[in-house]
C-alpha cells in the first residue's frame, strides 16, 4: 500500500514556530503570515498531486523560507519611488513630471488634516472646490473661467459631452490622434455623444474644408495639437486664428486641445512647436484643454479654461462630478501654479524645468565623476564610461526635438545587459536605465544630482548579493 506523501506536510502551527516565520509574525501580521502559509501549502498539495512520479516534499525549513519570501514580496509596494535614468523627462510609465517641493508640502498639509475643500472660511458657508485653483488659472492664462478634472482625456470627453452631444464636431483627419494606453480621439468623441465630422485628408486640410462641412448640425470646431507625431513634406493645416475667425462668423465655439499644456513659451528651451495656453486664448479659442502633469509640471489632471458661459455649461454636466479631482490634487496644482507667478524663478523651482535646463557641461562633469566609481565594482561591471548622447522630452512626444545629454554607459561582467537592467530595477532604490548597444545607460538628463550617489550604491549593492 502506497503511503500518501501529503500526510508529511507540516501543519500551519508547526510552520508558525519556525524561526523565519516566527520573526515575521512579530514584525508584520499574524493573519498575513497564516494566509500565506495556507496558500503555499495548497500549492504544494497541487504540485504533489499533479506529478506522476513521487515528489519529494520540502522540509519544514525550506518550506518556511519559501513562505517568508512570499510574505516579503507581498509587503513590497507595487508603487514605489524609482530613479529615472532613462533620459525621458515626461515618462508616462514613471509618472510623468515630478512635483515641486512646494506642491509636495501642500499635499502633505491637506492630507494630514481636514481641509477647506468646499467651505468658505470667511462666511462659514459652502463653497466650490474649483475656487482653490480657478483664480490662479484665470490670472496665468487670461481665461474668463476654469475647471479641473481628473485628466485631459476626461476634460476632452466632458467638454464634448456638454457642448456637442447629439451634434457634429468638425475636426481634421490629420488630427484624429491616438496616444498611449489606446486613447483614440474618435472613441472618446463617440463616448461623449458627439458626432465626429472628419474633413480634409491625412496630410492636407484647408480652411474651406471646415467651411463646407458646417451645417445646422454643427456644434463646434475642434483643433487638436498632435504632440506625438509630425506630418512633414507635402502637408497643410489650418492655423488657430483662421479657424477662430471662421467659428466667429458662424457663431460656433472653437475647442483647442493642446495636450501638454505649456504656461510658458518652451521655445526658450528648444521646443518652438508647443502651443502656449495664453496665446491659444488670445488667438480666438473659446475653450482650451490641457494636461497638468506634462509641460505644466504639476499633478495628473485635466484643465479646461476659456469663455465663462461655456465653462459654466461644462461644469453643469453630470460628468463633471464623476471626473472631479480630490483635495490632494487640488493642493498640488495650486502650489505649482503659484510658482508660475514669478517667471524668472520658475525654472529654478519646478523640477521638470530644472532637469530640462541643466547645462550639458554639468551633465558631462557628473558623468565623468561617476563613471570611475562605478567601474570599480568589477564583480558586476566590466567597463563604465561617460558618453554623450541624445534623449527626448517625452517618450512619444515631440519626436523631432532632441535633447543633448551625457550618460554612464555600463558594460556588465558575468551577466547579460538585460539581466543587469532587471536586477537594478528590482534594487532599492529601483534604478530604471535604458539598454543600448549591449550596454546599460544611466542618462543623467533625467537624474537629479541628489540621486547620483544612489546610482553608485545600487551597483555596489548588486556586488554584495
Amino acid at each position: 500500500m502506497t503511503r500518501n506523501p501529503l500526510r508529511n506536510l507540516p501543519s500551519v502551527s508547526e510552520l508558525l514556530e519556525s524561526p523565519p516565520l516566527k520573526a515575521l509574525v512579530n514584525r508584520l501580521s499574524h493573519n498575513v503570515v497564516v494566509s500565506t502559509i495556507r496558500a503555499v501549502l495548497d500549492e504544494t498539495r497541487v504540485e504533489v498531486q499533479t506529478v506522476a512520479a513521487e515528489k519529494t516534499l520540502p522540509n519544514v525549513g525550506d518550506l518556511a523560507e519559501r513562505i517568508a519570501r512570499r510574505v516579503m514580496e507581498s509587503e513590497t509596494p507595487a508603487l514605489r519611488p524609482v530613479v529615472n535614468a532613462t533620459g525621458i523627462l515626461l515618462h508616462t510609465g514613471l509618472g510623468r513630471a515630478p512635483l515641486a517641493e512646494e506642491a509636495i508640502a501642500a499635499m502633505t498639509a491637506v492630507a494630514r488634516d481636514y481641509a477647506s475643500l468646499e467651505l468658505d472660511l470667511a462666511s462659514g458657508k459652502r463653497s466650490r472646490r474649483k475656487l482653490a485653483v480657478e483664480p490662479l488659472l484665470k490670472e496665468l492664462t487670461g481665461a474668463e473661467a476654469a475647471l479641473v478634472v481628473n485628466n485631459n482625456a476626461g476634460a476632452t470627453m466632458l467638454t464634448l459631452a456638454a457642448l456637442s452631444a447629439g451634434r457634429e464636431v468638425i475636426v481634421s483627419r490629420g488630427q484624429l490622434i491616438e496616444i498611449g494606453g489606446s486613447y483614440r480621439l474618435p472613441d472618446v468623441m463617440a463616448a461623449s455623444g458627439a458626432i465626429l465630422r472628419e474633413v480634409g485628408t491625412t496630410n492636407k486640410t484647408w480652411l474651406d474644408d471646415y467651411a463646407r462641412a458646417i451645417s445646422e448640425q454643427t456644434a463646434a470646431l475642434l483643433l487638436v495639437h498632435p504632440s506625438n507625431y509630425l506630418i512633414l513634406g507635402f502637408s497643410e493645416s489650418v492655423e488657430l486664428p483662421a479657424l477662430a475667425e471662421l467659428g466667429r462668423r458662424h457663431k460656433l465655439p472653437v475647442i483647442h486641445d493642446i495636450g501638454s499644456g505649456a504656461l510658458v513659451d518652451f521655445a526658450q528651451f528648444g521646443f518652438p512647436s508647443e502651443p502656449v495656453i495664453k496665446q491659444s486664448l488670445q488667438q480666438g479659442a473659446e475653450v482650451v484643454l490641457f494636461s497638468g502633469d506634462k509641460l505644466l509640471g504639476g499633478p495628473q489632471c485635466g484643465i479646461i479654461v476659456g469663455q465663462k458661459s461655456l465653462i459654466e455649461k461644462i461644469e453643469r454636466h453630470p460628468f463633471a462630478r464623476a471626473l472631479r479631482i480630490d483635495k490632494i490634487t487640488l493642493a498640488a496644482l495650486s502650489a505649482t501654479l503659484r510658482l508660475y507667478r514669478d517667471p524668472e524663478k520658475v525654472p529654478l523651482t519646478l523640477p521638470l524645468l530644472q532637469l530640462l535646463t541643466t547645462a550639458v557641461e554639468n551633465l558631462q562633469n557628473r558623468a565623468e565623476r561617476l563613471a570611475p566609481q562605478i567601474a570599480t565594482v568589477t564583480k558586476i561591471v566590466a567597463a563604465a564610461e561617460a558618453v554623450p548622447d541624445v534623449t527626448f522630452l517625452g517618450g512619444g512626444s515631440i519626436p523631432t526635438q532632441k535633447l543633448p545629454t551625457w550618460c554612464l554607459a555600463i558594460t556588465p561582467a558575468g551577466m547579460s545587459v538585460n539581466r543587469l537592467a532587471t536586477a537594478l530595477r528590482l534594487a532599492t532604490p529601483s534604478i530604471i536605465g535604458r539598454v543600448q548597444n549591449d550596454r546599460l545607460l544611466f542618462d543623467l538628463r533625467s537624474v537629479f544630482p541628489r540621486q547620483d550617489l544612489a546610482l553608485v550604491q545600487a551597483v555596489e549593492g548588486l556586488a554584495k548579493d
